[in-house]
């Protein structure tokens, strides 16, 4: 079973964060290439969706489909949401670079608060694979 087809097998409704979540973190802050104050925020947001997805992926392939899928998110994104967030207070950003940067910061943060909860939950002990990923 791959990642999006275990994905699949939960309520539409994480399916529909999911495909925000694409949208919010990883499509949208692509117009922050528009504004030189802001093109540092695009650069790294690529990076950090692009790793990120590479170290689910891994982490997928290697343990199946477990709660720890969202420790590269904490990794990446708990520095980036930092970033965003400083960039906000102290850019002086056009009206519209700072919509999209609010935007971005939003979705990164509530995909963290799910990251976290499910990464503590795995520490704590709560391992079982949410789906069984074979056959």
């Amino acid at each position: 079973m791959t990642l999006p087809e275990a994905v699949a097998t939960h309520p539409a409704w994480i399916g529909h964060w999911i495909q925000w979540l694409v949208f919010g973190a990883f499509i949208l802050p692509l117009t922050l290439t528009l504004w030189r104050k802001t093109r540092l925020a695009a650069l790294l947001a690529l990076l950090t969706g692009m790793l990120g997805a590479i170290g689910t992926g891994w982490i997928y392939e290697n343990m199946g489909y477990v709660k720890l899928l969202g420790l590269p998110h904490i990794i990446l994104w708990t520095p980036f949401a930092i970033y965003l967030r400083a960039l906000m207070r102290h850019g002086n950003l056009p009206k519209l670079a700072r919509l999209v940067v609010f935007v971005v910061l939003a979705t990164i943060l509530v995909s963290l608060a799910f990251d976290y909860a499910d990464v503590i939950r795995y520490a704590l002990g709560d391992r079982a694979p949410r789906i069984t990923t074979s056959g």
